[in-house]
């Protein structure tokens, strides 16, 4: 059972030492943080109490369950197997995690204790070049502390930030114990989602190992299913599924959210991680590279992802049209062309409309990325080498992603 006293788990010991965060492209090509010696190792005790009260509480739940399956059982000839994966559920198969790596232990924690995002910087000092962005509550390794500044690694970007905005020790830990998240990655190069879990289900989506997806339900049962099943589904998505199976194979799939969206995928093919968000390098993002032969454009086009930026972390707020206080996907694009003096629908549905179609060879900065499933319910703008930015989900609001953290149904331009 997914529960609040988890997050934390190994903040601490993850958060700041997983590779491939949600901005990072190639996952191998940069430096990243390293395992160090040194936090308390009662973190670990501490997350072994709490995965063993999980696993209680949700055996607990699930032998709730047990009398009814036993009565049915009598007159029906299932068996109860371990879950075979569809081959068709992945493309290129990498060797699976089996288990959560928990005994990790790094120097020193911080944590970005701002409202929207702390700049990371090459040099100490206010006047030297922003090369990242650690977006509100964003882990990092402290290496050192000298006349107010820290040198830190966070992700693939290694600088230095003002340490007063930095939670830092004992304070660190404890606001990694409310903030942390669980998440999966993708061993596979690509990965179906499911509506249901069952390979026999409709895919949902397809996502990559470019990014983190957040974990909805990790341990499913019967009865949180067929609540789900009762909630979101119609009789037609089960037309196809043998639900007997499916229901005996639970313990191989686990519940996710895509932006604002819950969807399926096996176990098999994902690790799952507890950590906290990194930051994005803004040398990646491709904010000052030229786009165009036509200097007039590049420049329009470099402004809008540099304004874009400027509200990274901001809050999501479905329905919501503020850049400050709150705004949605499409709220979010349509205020940063407004901007710039053009004009966009409301909904993501009628920018794909109103957008000229253009193919992922000759996307650039300010082309519009539309994600869906059977139609498009997620916009996002294109800011250069393979990134987006986007209002994806209450959790981490206005945020940098792969481009193709999941497949786009299509790629739109506004400006020519």
């Amino acid at each position: 059972m997914y529960r609040k006293n988890i997050k934390w788990i190994a903040a601490v010991l993850a958060a700041v030492l997983v590779t491939g965060g949600a901005a990072t492209i190639h996952a191998g090509t940069v430096a990243t943080e390293k395992p160090m010696a040194g936090i308390n190792l009662s973190l670990d005790k501490y997350s072994d109490a709490v995965l063993a009260e999980q696993e209680k509480e949700e055996t607990a739940e699930k032998n709730m369950e047990v009398t009814a399956e036993q009565v049915s059982v009598k007159n029906t000839s299932t068996t109860v197997s371990k879950e075979t994966t569809d081959s068709s559920d992945k493309k290129t198969t990498k060797k699976k995690d089996s288990h959560l790596k928990l005994n990790l232990k790094y120097d020193r924690l911080g944590v970005a204790d701002v409202d929207s995002y702390l700049n990371v910087r090459n040099k100490p000092g206010e006047s030297a070049k922003v090369i990242g962005k650690m977006t509100k509550h964003s882990g990092c390794n402290i290496y050192t502390i000298n006349k107010g500044w820290a040198k830190i690694v966070s992700g693939k970007v290694k600088g230095y930030v003002k340490a007063s905005y930095l939670a830092k020790d004992h304070e660190a830990e404890e606001l990694a114990k409310k903030i942390a998240n669980l998440r999966i990655s993708v061993n596979t190069e690509t990965l179906n989602v499911r509506y249901l879990p069952s390979t026999d289900a409709g895919i949902y989506d397809q996502i990559s190992e470019e990014d983190e997806y957040d974990i909805y339900k990790k341990n499913l049962t019967k009865s949180w299913l067929k609540n789900y099943i009762a909630k979101n589904c119609k009789k037609s998505d089960l037309k196809n599924i043998n639900t007997g199976k499916m229901y005996n194979n639970l313990k191989n799939w686990m519940c996710i959210s895509i932006d604002n969206e819950k969807a399926f995928v096996s176990k098999d093919f994902v690790k799952v991680t507890f950590n906290l968000d990194r930051a994005v390098s803004i040398k990646s993002s491709g904010i000052a590279s030229k786009t165009s032969s036509d200097n007039s454009s590049s420049s329009s086009l470099s402004s809008m992802v540099n304004y874009a930026m400027q509200f990274l972390g901001n809050p999501y707020v479905w329905g919501g049209t503020s850049l400050t206080n709150g705004t949605d996907c499409s709220g979010f694009v349509m205020r940063i062309y407004e901007h710039f003096g053009y004009s966009l629908p409301r909904t993501s549905a009628a920018q794909a409309g109103a957008t000229r179609t253009v193919s992922s060879g000759d996307v650039r900065p300010g082309d519009l990325f539309f994600y869906g499933s059977g139609g498009v319910s997620h916009v996002a703008m294109y800011i250069g080498n393979g990134q987006i930015i986007h209002a994806s989900n209450p959790r981490t609001g206005i945020k940098i992603s792969s481009a193709y953290y999941r497949t786009p149904i299509k790629i739109g331009r506004v400006i020519s």
